[in-house]
């Protein structure tokens, strides 16, 4: 049985949750201001376990916001190397009965790179790279942005895209504690958002929902991230072939130095009125 489409979100929707979401809940507080406490309700950005069984495998448990958990799963394992395409994926599905757990089998050559995933049981929603055991850098899938991209872009595209990704930030809107990761065209138009209580979770799903759709490599859009750019995002970014990664807020060393080496332009503190260009500054006018 092959891959269907995305599954709903609302498959894993808490009985809890006040508005019916699985990504948000609504818990009481004592809020403080200058006229002193008082009670009122705040919403929070939900974070659960989710259990992905690979055939064959030791299941892999993420700490995620519930919902686009397909695309988690898929795009999880094209970060760390194991699913290169579709094709690679003989059926990926939420188990009946069970809206934490996803089931994914995998063609025999897939799943001869199940060694490339090098995690503990469980794996934080803090970063990519936490819970391993090992560190290794990144191995590309021949989808190198290097000799591929969207052209030249102008820095007013670039300075728009902040706003037009939170724009679609409805869960941080309602509870100001979740990260995203946007997908655009050379023409700055949004494809897709999605959010995550963990930055690399953001980006997988977006990933994923790539690589189910068939769009992989990614080598004329670019991706921006809400948070900073860190060593584990530029990795799942080098693999999808994606050619110009912006942040809001700062890059580390290590992700200025995988941006050079593989050919990315990274862009970061993109907000207001400025930003910086890291890397290969080629495909920004006027930056070179």
């Amino acid at each position: 049985m092959g891959y269907r489409g995305p599954m709903s979100v609302d498959e894993a929707a808490p009985a809890s949750t006040a508005e019916q979401s699985p990504a948000r809940a609504s818990v009481r507080i004592r809020a403080y201001t200058s006229d002193g406490f008082e009670g009122r309700d705040d919403t929070l950005a939900v974070e659960r376990a989710l259990e992905i069984h690979v055939a064959g495998a030791e299941p892999l448990i993420t700490m995620r916001t519930p919902g686009a958990d397909a695309e988690l799963a898929a795009g999880l394992m094209h970060g760390e190397g194991v699913i290169r395409s579709r094709e690679d994926i003989v059926y990926l599905r939420v188990a009946p009965g069970e809206a934490d757990v996803i089931r994914l089998m995998l063609k025999p050559e897939a799943r001869a790179r199940l060694d490339r995933v090098e995690r503990n049981t469980l794996a934080t929603s803090a970063c990519g790279v936490c819970g391993k055991p090992s560190f290794s850098p990144p191995r590309p899938t021949g989808h190198s942005p290097s000799a591929a991209g969207p052209g030249q872009v102008a820095p007013d595209l670039l300075l728009g895209l902040p706003d037009r990704l939170r724009a679609e930030q409805g869960v941080f809107e309602s509870t100001g504690g979740i990260h995203a990761a946007g997908l655009f065209d050379a023409r700055g138009r949004l494809l897709a958002v999605r959010e995550d209580v963990g930055r690399h979770n953001a980006l997988d799903k977006l990933i994923g929902r790539a690589l189910l759709d068939d769009r992989l490599p990614l080598s004329d859009c670019i991706v921006m991230l809400s948070g900073r750019a860190s060593y584990e995002l530029l990795q799942k970014s080098v693999m999808a072939g994606v050619p110009i990664v912006c942040a809001v807020s700062a890059p580390s060393s290590y992700a200025v130095a995988l941006a050079e080496q593989f050919g990315v332009t990274l862009v970061g503190f993109l907000r207001g009125d400025r930003f910086n260009v890291y890397t290969h500054p080629e495909r920004v006018c006027g930056a070179s």
